[in-house]
């Protein structure tokens, strides 16, 4: 699993979120969420970074850039 992915989920899970919830707060569906999570695509920069403002993290951490 990459970094991404497994930093979401985390995220996710963390903040008693479920991936409809999360989908509803930054505009995504719930597929994309799924599908980010299961490392089956990655999201666009834009979408990367509404993310992480949302979880008020940085990219990189996000990315695996930083712990």
């Amino acid at each position: 699993m990459n970094k991404f992915a497994e930093r979401l989920k985390e995220l996710r899970i963390e903040h008693n979120l479920s991936q409809r919830e999360l989908g509803l707060k930054i505009k995504v569906s719930q597929a994309a969420i799924a599908r980010w999570e299961n490392n089956l695509q990655i999201p666009n920069i834009d979408i990367a970074i509404a993310v992480a403002k949302f979880f008020n993290v940085t990219t990189d951490y996000l990315l695996g850039l930083e712990d």
